[in-house]
């Protein structure tokens, strides 16, 4: 559903520069998507909100109301090319997965990227200070200020928080199991996070080859974690937040632990402690290429902010050459 609402900006510079840091006063209006399936699925009540708020700031916008999941990715596509047509900005309600998909479409086309978060954790929201609140993230949109924001890759796929192979992409396949039968909460997820760290888990065998210069490492792990959000690095204890301003990955992997041990540093994590663990090594890098060893199939399992899919080895993890140029509220 598409909805033109509200009376017209101010016109303003118009055109979008691929790679080039674009300006707020062009921003002649706002195209938001909205997922339908992300939160509490109240998807009228969310529109009413942007409505009411957009309509009394005089902004013109554009609603896109994403009723099935599986079409959001071709629905953010040709919402980027509407965009880029009439100089607006692309904007995403909705949880971190669905931030990926659309930031998958926006990442090189020079629009403005704004997001309202609507998920369970919203990490990438908090990390830039926008508001979990709908109203007031969207009230934040009208004075936000462009900033430019790192993204990673894997393979040919963005990540905004984290991408994973082994033991992650695991807990979260376990915990969409879990919201689906108890509901979406993060009371549900740490349960889910119980249950399934108590249960044996298959140890990668793996080469890890970091950036040039650096050598390779053959390991034994449970789970290989790449971080690009700080917030989340922070909030477990891995001290290594300060590199994704340098252009850099935070990359996390797990010796081989027993149940009671996985569930000691669930705890570690919880008390913002995991680097203390002796299980634990990480460790930063611009590039980095993982090579799962003595597999009978090159398809490996991963997960990029919440998704889970199965990509062909070798996994190539890397910053993405440019950024996403992210409506942020003001520090």
């Amino acid at each position: 559903m598409s909805v033109n609402i509200a009376r017209p900006a101010q016109a303003s510079r118009a055109g979008q520069v691929r790679s080039m840091a674009p300006s707020v006063s062009a921003i002649r209006c706002y195209h938001i998507i909205l997922n339908a399936r992300s939160g509490r699925r109240d998807a009228d009540g969310k529109c009413a909100v942007i409505r009411e708020v957009l309509e009394a700031a005089g902004r013109k916008y554009f609603l896109h109301v994403v009723q099935d999941a599986r079409k959001l990715r071709d629905t953010a596509v040709s919402v980027v090319q509407e965009a880029l047509r009439d100089g607006g900005a692309v904007v995403i309600a909705g949880g971190d997965g669905s931030i990926n998909t659309v930031a998958q479409a926006v990442l090189g086309s020079g629009c403005p990227f704004g997001v309202l978060p609507q998920g369970t954790f919203n990490y990438f929201g908090r990390t830039h200070g926008i508001p979990e609140d709908l109203e007031e993230a969207t009230r934040a949109l009208l004075r936000a200020e462009i900033s430019p924001v790192q993204v990673g890759t894997l393979n040919n796929r963005i990540f905004l928080v984290n991408a994973s192979l082994g033991l992650y992409p695991k807990l979260l396949e376990d915990r969409e199991f879990y919201k689906r039968q108890l509901g979406r909460s993060r009371l549900v997820a740490l349960w889910s996070a119980l249950v399934t760290l108590w249960r044996s888990h298959r140890i990668l065998r793996v080469r890890i080859e970091g950036d040039s210069g650096s050598g390779s490492r053959d390991l034994l792990t449970q789970t290989v974690f790449v971080g690009n959000n700080a917030l989340q690095l922070e909030q477990v204890g891995i001290p290594l937040a300060s590199h994704l301003d340098k252009g850099c990955l935070a990359v996390v992997t797990l010796k081989p632990v027993g149940p009671v041990a996985m569930i000691g540093l669930m705890l570690r994590g919880a008390f913002g402690r995991l680097d203390d663990a002796d299980s634990v090594v990480s460790f930063a890098a611009r590039e980095l290429t993982v090579k799962p060893k003595f597999v009978l199939s090159a398809w490996t399992k991963v997960a990029t902010d919440g998704e889970i899919f199965w990509l062909r080895a070798p996994l190539r993890f890397k910053v993405a050459s440019e950024p996403l140029y992210l409506l942020k509220p003001p520090a």
